[in-house]
């Protein structure tokens, strides 16, 4: 019951990064740039974790804990600005096919990291999670799809960002307070961001005019709920299952996106977001011990810290 417990609150962060692609849309349309959205994301999100630590979680954290935090919190902002330049090169729907393969890179670096192959359930589901995403991001009904070669690498660098991001949500500092460990986190995203895309959006009037109408959406749903989330979640059901179950990002973005923004979904997108949903369900269903006897591998497990 706790491993799907746990694995509902990655599923649910990972559905509420899927809402982002709309809501940045929706703010883009509205007459507002990526860098003011996104930069405001960040600062608001920085801002209601603050509140929050200093409200639930007043601990003291060892300077060591908050280097490594820190440094687990840049693979957040890289994703961000790897995966924005892959959607100003490339389409759509080539651009979240290159971000999702995430999926068997965060296997892969689980396998390294604990020096064992991955389960049989683990395999499985990243073969039905990359055909879901094939189907899913429409690429097979596309014709003469134009990419470059700036874009499919910041397509793939924003893949292994992020599959980072939530390796090391998963073993950073896991005996840190939830609400103490995303905020360093956040923190140091934010200091990248505003390095990058420099603090104009701040000074510029973006927010007075409207966009913190998108910004604060943005922060609850791409740097509160799923950094949150995953800082509990991620810890008790492994990396490893934790990419897989972050493949959940993509049918809430093309679901939120046919509610909101009306766009045509195919019968066969259709079809891939169910792949993915199963592609996602399998491995919960193959508990980890019974998938390594599968295997003939020895049931060992890395030492999981409480949170």
């Amino acid at each position: 019951m706790d491993r799907i417990k746990y694995s509902l609150l990655v599923f649910l962060g990972a559905c509420s990064y899927g809402v982002l692609s709309t809501n940045l849309k929706l703010g883009m349309n509205a007459g507002f740039t990526m860098p003011q959205i996104l930069g405001g994301q960040y600062f608001f999100g920085w801002c209601m974790l603050l509140a929050l630590m200093l409200i639930f979680s007043r601990v003291k954290v060892r300077l060591k804990q908050v280097g490594a935090l820190l440094l687990a919190g840049i693979p957040m902002s890289m994703t961000a600005l790897f995966y924005g330049v892959a959607v100003e090169e490339l389409p759509a729907s080539m651009a979240v096919l290159m971000l999702f393969q995430f999926t068997w890179i965060g296997v892969i670096l689980e396998a390294i990291w604990e020096r064992k192959m991955p389960s049989r359930g683990k395999m499985i589901s990243i073969a039905v999670l990359i055909v879901g995403t094939i189907l899913a991001g429409g690429i097979l009904e596309q014709s003469g799809i134009h990419w470059t070669l700036l874009g499919v690498g910041c397509g793939l660098l924003s893949a292994i960002s992020f599959a980072v991001y939530i390796f090391v949500s998963g073993k950073v500092a896991v005996e840190v307070p939830v609400f103490t460990k995303s905020f360093i986190m956040v923190t140091s995203a934010l200091i990248i961001l505003l390095f990058v895309l420099t603090p104009s959006f701040l000074f510029d009037g973006s927010l007075a005019q409207g966009a913190w109408k998108f910004s604060i959406p943005q922060a609850l749903l791409g740097s509160i709920i799923p950094v949150v989330f995953f800082t509990i979640g991620v810890p008790k059901v492994g990396p490893g299952l934790g990419t897989i179950l972050g493949a959940a990002e993509l049918p809430a973005a093309v679901i939120v996106s046919v509610i909101v923004l009306n766009e045509q979904v195919t019968a066969l997108q259709w079809f891939g977001i169910i792949f993915i949903l199963v592609g996602i369900i399998i491995p919960q269903f193959m508990p980890e011990q019974d998938q390594e006897k599968m295997d003939g591998q020895p049931s060992h497990r890395t030492i999981e810290h409480s949170v």
